[in-house]
Order: structure tokens, then sequence, then C-alpha cells
């Protein structure tokens, strides 16, 4: 199997990406705020990407189910702040033990618990569960747009290794120390997105400590290029019309390159995030940059912190036969 590019492009993935968004563009002259919600109902499968066969490409509406479950708990959870932060160390350290097991508990670890923690951002209420159903409804349709695509050769890549035992129990811990603190730190400065911060966290940090320190560079440089796109865009007082577009464009160029080996997505989904806050909000385009990028960083450094610096200071607490017998 031929290595991935740093950065690939896949024309063939942009026109599935722009077909994914044709509802949101239709609707977008009308209300641009609709459409962008409606983009975000697409997103799930945008970012997974497309599964080799058909018949289990129906696996796209079971993981938009998911992560709108997932959304909505981490909703219901902000609604009792001790709750969210306890809650989010004990699902840390339950997802990561189910990860060693198999591929339902790595998605439960690396899709549905950030949504979790995303989802501490949503105020549990009508607009929130909206936002829910919007993403299972998008699933089904990116599902049925999916299904258009010619299945290919599955390859012979093997996924990457996760750790067994009570590593991956001490992994959950640390998890959900980085998580809860995420969470705890939003919960006691107030911040109106405590999601952001947690939700980085879950995103960037791995077992394997090359992936967290990858992880960790790629979603702050995609983090940030993403919010001054939106910055940028929202400058231009945009109308429906070009809401549209861009929103075509963003999809689209995030289908393409999904094979890239950089982690890039970020910087697509934070240009939807932002234009979505910004076209339903008073505050200037400068505050929800440092806003989104300030509480994104500090996600990443409690990842850092309790992904890397943490277990190296354990290591060097152990006695040297430990290491040995290990």
């Amino acid at each position: 199997m031929a290595a991935r590019g740093a950065l690939s492009w896949q024309w063939s993935r942009f026109g599935l990406g722009v077909l994914y968004a044709v509802p949101t563009i239709v609707v977008a002259p009308f209300d641009p705020a609709v459409a962008l919600a409606l983009s975000i109902g697409v997103l799930p499968a945008a970012v997974v990407g497309l599964p080799p066969r058909r018949r289990a490409r129906a696996a796209i509406p079971f993981l938009g189910a998911l992560v709108a479950l997932g959304l909505l708990l981490g909703a219901a959870l902000a609604l009792v702040p001790v709750l969210a932060v306890l809650a989010l160390a004990l699902l840390s350290v339950g997802a990561s033990m189910l990860a060693a097991r198999g591929r339902a508990g790595q998605l439960a670890l690396t899709l549905v618990l950030p949504l979790v923690g995303i989802g501490l951002s949503f105020p549990f209420s009508a607009a929130t569960i909206a936002v829910a159903a919007a993403i299972l409804a998008g699933s089904v349709y990116a599902w049925l747009v999916a299904l258009l695509w010619p299945e290919r050769s599955i390859g012979d890549g093997t996924p990457a290794a996760v750790p067994k035992g009570r590593a991956m129990v001490v992994y959950g811990v640390l998890l959900g120390a980085a998580a809860a603190t995420a969470a705890a730190i939003g919960f006691a400065l107030g911040l109106e997105h405590v999601g952001w911060a947690t939700g980085a966290v879950l995103l960037v940090m791995r077992p394997v400590r090359g992936q967290l320190v990858l992880r960790s560079v790629g979603r702050a440089t995609s983090v940030l290029v993403g919010a001054l796109a939106a910055a940028g865009f929202a400058v231009l007082s945009p109308n429906g019309a070009m809401v549209g577009v861009a929103i075509g464009l963003t999809l689209g160029s995030l289908c393409a390159v999904q094979e890239s080996r950089w982690y890039v997505a970020p910087a697509f989904t934070t240009f939807l995030v932002l234009t979505l806050l910004l076209s339903t909000s008073a505050e200037p385009p400068a505050a929800r940059f440092l806003e989104r990028t300030l509480e994104t960083l500090l996600g990443i450094a409690l990842a850092l912190f309790f992904g890397a610096l943490v277990p190296a200071l354990l290591a060097m607490r152990r006695p040297e036969g430990a290491k040995v017998s290990e």
C-alpha cells in the first residue's frame, strides 16, 4: 500500500463533499444560519471518510447517531458542572478500556467521547436537540449519497496499534484527568464554550506519545488557519449565496484531503463552526477568533501535560527493575 502524502487531494472526493453540501447550498440564500447548521449534520460523514465497500457505508448513519447522542449527553451533563467533570473522568477510563478490545471501543474513544466534551458548550435546549437531529438527518443523507460512489479495494494497510491491558487503564486515567481539568477550568472561569478546550483534549490526546505530539501541532495549526479564514470571511459581510458557496467549497475540500497524513480536518470544521457562531452573534470576528484559538491551545497544553509530561515523570520514578521487566 502506497504511503499517504502529507497533504493529498482527490477530486472525486471533492465532488462527494459538494454533494453532501447540496441541501445547505439550496437553503443558504434564504437563511444562511440554518444552512450552516445543516452543514454540521454532514460533518461526521465528511470527517470519517468513505468506507471502501457499499455494505460498510451503512455505518455512516450509525456513527451519526452516536455523535448526536454524545452531543446530547454532553449538553445534559453541562447542566451540573460537578457531575460533568466527574463523568468525563469516568467515561475516559471506560472508553480507553473498551478501545483495547476492538474497533467499536476505538470509535467510542476517538469519536463519541470527544463529542461528549464538545457538547459541554451547548445548552440542553430545543436548539441543541435540533442540532442533534440535523446530525442524524445529515448522516442518513450522506449515506445515501455515498452509495452512489463506486467501491474500491480495501488495501493492505493495518490500523494503528492500540496498547493493551494496564497501559490503556493508565492512559484512560490520564485522559480523564486532562479532560476533567479542561472542563473544570472552563466552568470555573465561566467560559461560553467549555467544550472547545475539553474537545481539543479528547481529539488530540493519544496513548502513543508520537501521535500525541503530531496531532497537537496539527490541530493547533489547523484551528488557527480555520479561525483566521472564518474571521476574514465574516469581515466581508457575506450574503446567503456567498455562504452557500463557502459551505460547498469547505465540505468538498474536507472530503478531498481525507487521505492526507497531516491533521488538517480541524481547519475546515473550525471554519464552519465559527462562521455559524459569527452569523448568529453580535461579537466581533476578532473576539471569536481569539476565543477559539486560545481555548484550543489550552486543551492542547493539557493534553501534552497529561499525555506526555506526566507519563515521562512517572517512568523516571519507576525502579530500574520494573523498567527492565517490561
